[in-house]
């Protein structure tokens, strides 16, 4: 009976000392750029040298902080302590909090790794009992849209102004995160200089000042989303603390704000009344055919310009082609764009330059070109028709080919004219051959082929004993055996960028032998710490030896743990980038 007993006490034990717990929990494992992350280290034994994750891709804003509790129930003890930390994400995508350590009763714990996807800024939340509120601080970033139900390639304009309270000073501010204009035709304004303007924000008085104007075209109907503007923020933000003097002292910190998310419902364009020409021009246009000349004589040429000025979307439309008689051979057009765009829009003109050359006798005609366009302040489509262009050629030869006679209003496409080759029979290229010719025997030429084999005999010995040399280096060939592998490994998970498991599989051992290469270190010796130490005795920078032995660490976990294909691709960015620094380093 005691062995039982003592049997079972044993078990306890063993169950008991297999409870230690040591995990990482988050608030939510997707957030937008503009969100706080909330990860707490918990453990149900206490422990000793906590060292938390680098928290690559965030910054702590918060923590580290403490919270411990026992409690005791119906006699068993029951202990709980976490270290709470605060984050904010500094990029979009997908993000990897790595893992924490701690000792526990001798032994080192460690956390999981957590993915962390960060997504566009979020609407802040306004209510001030929710868990994801954040208070403004005097801080906001506005979007002002001009026009949000525009027509179809209608101009509307975004202005993204900072808002800032008068008890609050900013010191610095950078982008984070700037919108795509998916599905937009854009055009940025430049600002040259900020100027802090007085101005009332939810009727109180702030400060604001103009930080980028931007012009937009939609190019498809329907509903269309802005991408927020997202900021990161150094702020001077005002304490419950005074000075000596009685004045109030400030803090210095970094807020991320956003100017949130926008739609935009664009209408479609009418079909009623649509002309059959219409390309998409939609403004307010004038529509002019000039040529340059009427009347000129054969061999000449004239210039017919085809011009659209006005207001409107003058970049993203085309303008009509003309049709000319056979007899007038057309060149491809210059385009000309002397269009600015100011914050209502596109403005100013476009034309096309045809040059044509006539190649007979007579009058031509060349038809009257029409132009559409959707006129916004009618808003419906107008329709503008030049007047026929006759074209007298005075003089020249006449064709006796009805397909090109010079009759009014013909409008046939342009064909290629034939020119008639009158010098045909004259040979314009010659080849001379010298009547005397030098003997190949004797010349220059024989002795040089006579001789050359016996100058390739130093050549040939001394690249023998060369290779001699290279075949005795036993640690010198080791060396380039481990250099192509680990290029062979870095192609081979190049080529299995798609398939997990196989490209950290090559990946890993492509690190490996550049370890062997450089350090003359075989794989049973590479040890954390021992590579570590060689790399660092070889002048590599800390940095750059971290990097390897984090990217190491990923190849280990990435095979065990869900990965997206941009983490894929980033991990095999950062190896090709960090062998080539050991290279250069080491």
């Amino acid at each position: 009976m005691r062995k039982y007993i003592i049997a079972l006490i044993l078990l306890c034990f063993q169950g008991l000392s297999a409870q230690v717990q040591f995990e990482a929990k988050v608030s939510k494992q997707t957030l937008g750029i503009n969100e706080r992350l909330r990860i707490d280290f918990v453990m149900n034994e206490d422990g000793d040298n906590f060292t938390p994750p680098s928290f690559e891709g965030f910054r702590v804003v918060g923590g580290p902080s403490q919270q411990v509790s026992q409690t005791w129930i119906n006699g068993r003890a029951t202990f709980n302590k976490s270290y709470i930390y605060i984050l904010l994400p500094l990029q979009r995508g997908s993000l990897t909090i790595k893992q924490a350590t701690i000792e526990i009763k001798g032994q080192t714990y460690k956390t999981a790794p957590i993915k962390i996807n960060v997504t566009a800024a979020v609407d802040e939340s306004k209510d001030p009992s929710s868990p994801d509120y954040v208070p403004s601080g005097g801080i906001h970033l506005i979007a002002e849209i001009s026009n949000a139900n525009p027509y179809l390639n209608q101009p509307i304009t975004v202005v993204y102004k900072l808002y800032v309270s008068n008890n609050v000073s900013v010191r610095n501010w950078k982008e984070i995160d700037s919108p795509k204009f998916n599905d937009f035709w854009s055009q940025n304004i430049d600002i040259k200089n900020l100027v802090v303007e007085n101005g009332k924000y939810n009727g109180e008085d702030y400060r604001y000042v103009v930080l980028r104007k931007t012009v937009l075209y939609p190019q498809k109907s329907g509903k269309l989303t802005i991408e927020p503007l997202s900021l990161d923020i150094v702020v001077d933000q005002p304490t419950n603390r005074r000075d000596i003097f009685g004045r109030v002292q400030f803090v210095t910190a970094n807020k991320t704000v956003s100017a949130g998310s926008k739609i935009i419902n664009v209408k479609a364009l009418p079909e009623t009344g649509k002309p059959q020409d219409f390309t998409g021009a939609v403004g307010q246009f004038d529509f002019v055919v000039k040529p340059s000349k009427t009347e000129l004589k054969h061999g000449e040429s004239l210039d017919l310009d085809i011009s659209v000025s006005g207001k409107g979307n003058l970049k993203l439309f085309t303008l009509p082609k003309p049709i000319v008689p056979s007899a007038l051979e057309m060149y491809d057009p210059v385009h000309n764009e002397q269009v600015s765009t100011p914050l209502s829009g596109m403005q100013g003109k476009i034309s096309d330059k045809y040059t044509i050359i006539p190649q007979y006798q007579g009058n031509y005609t060349i038809k009257g070109l029409s132009f559409s366009y959707f006129d916004l302040a009618t808003k419906s489509y107008k329709t503008i028709t030049s007047k026929d262009i006759v074209i007298k050629v005075l003089d020249g030869p006449t064709s006796s080919d009805p397909a090109v006679a010079a009759t009014p209003g013909s409008g046939t496409t342009k064909q290629a004219v034939k020119s008639t080759n009158q010098f045909g029979f004259i040979a314009l290229k010659t080849q001379l051959k010298p009547i005397h010719k030098e003997d190949f025997f004797g010349s220059g030429l024989f002795y040089t082929l006579l001789f050359l084999p016996f100058l390739f005999i130093p050549i040939i010995v001394l690249a023998k004993k060369k290779k001699e040399a290279i075949d005795s280096d036993v640690v010198g060939n080791k060396r380039k055996m481990s250099n192509r592998l680990a290029k062979k490994y870095l192609s081979e998970a190049k080529k299995q960028i798609n398939n997990k498991e196989p490209f950290y599989i090559a990946l890993e051992k492509a690190l490996h032998n550049f370890l062997k290469a450089k350090l003359h270190i075989e794989t049973s010796e590479m040890s954390k710490d021992k590579i570590r130490e060689i790399l660092l005795e070889r002048n590599a920078r800390p940095e750059t030896v971290d990097d390897f032995i984090n990217l190491t660490e990923n190849c280990e976990f990435a095979r065990y743990a869900p990965y997206s294909s941009v983490a894929i691709q980033q991990d095999f960015d950062k190896a090709v980038t960090v062998i080539s620094e050991l290279e250069k380093q080491i």
